[in-house]
């Protein structure tokens, strides 16, 4: 890959792992590609990268890499198309009075408690269920590339952080976690609404939300927000289209 401004080659490898149980299909082994070594994947070559399907976990960028399976789809949403379907308005006007800061990297005592329950509460026996502070600090705040924390809050009560990077063509939803215990609030759905506007307000072209897996329900939702781009053979084409 060309690199913009030293104008060298930036030699980025590639291996694949071994076969490990999937995350989000019952009776399936996956299996990832990963691009090394991480400390010359800088916000430029992380941006191809994600152009081409990859993702982040800490300091390690992959894509899925499954013997026979292509479940796992690559999407993005184009922010200035996105229009809101009448349940997102009316998620986005209950909780519009949630305020928002951008912070860096850093550890705080509360996020990581809040990430906690809301891994017992959403992914009970998944293993992150149990992450320790290190295991935290490795996935969430562990980065090479330009990366922030989007915190909310209702009236001074923490609500949800979001992951985020930011791409030379948009942004990058790479986790969020919010307090379980107010599982009819939405702010999942709020978050996504949050960062197409924040990709907007920047300049920015895309919203890239990760993979969609369409017989996965954790993962199906992405869909529902439209319109949206489907990574295939030929490119990024529109659901309906690449359909």
């Amino acid at each position: 890959m060309s690199h913009p401004y030293d104008h060298k080659t930036v030699r980025i490898q590639f291996y694949a792992t071994a076969p490990y149980p999937c995350s989000y299909l019952d009776d399936h082994q996956a299996r990832s590609q990963v691009a090394i070594p991480s400390e010359l994947i800088d916000g430029f070559v992380y941006s191809q990268l994600v152009r081409n399907g990859f993702r982040r976990s800490g300091l390690f960028t992959y894509r899925p890499y499954c013997d026979n399976c292509r479940a796992c789809v690559p999407v993005r949403l184009p922010v200035r198309d996105f229009t809101p379907s009448r349940t997102q308005r009316r998620i986005w006007r209950r909780q519009e009075g949630l305020s928002v800061t951008l912070e860096p990297l850093r550890f705080d005592e509360a996020h990581y408690e809040m990430y906690r329950r809301y891994q017992e509460s959403r992914h009970a026996g998944g293993g992150m269920d149990e992450d320790s502070r290190e295991q935290y600090e490795n996935f969430i705040l562990k980065s090479n590339v330009d990366s922030f924390l989007a915190v909310f809050h209702d009236n001074g009560q923490l609500r949800m952080v979001s992951l985020i990077d930011r791409l030379t063509d948009g942004l990058s939803s790479v986790y969020t976690f919010f307090d379980p215990d107010y599982p009819q609030a939405s702010y999942g759905v709020y978050n996504v609404l949050w960062q197409i506007n924040h990709a907007k307000a920047l300049g920015l072209s895309h919203l890239y939300l990760g993979y969609w897996i369409e017989a996965c329900r954790k993962m199906s939702y992405k869909t529902q927000y439209r319109p949206i781009e489907v990574l295939t053979e030929q490119g990024w084409r529109r659901l309906a289209d690449a359909a």
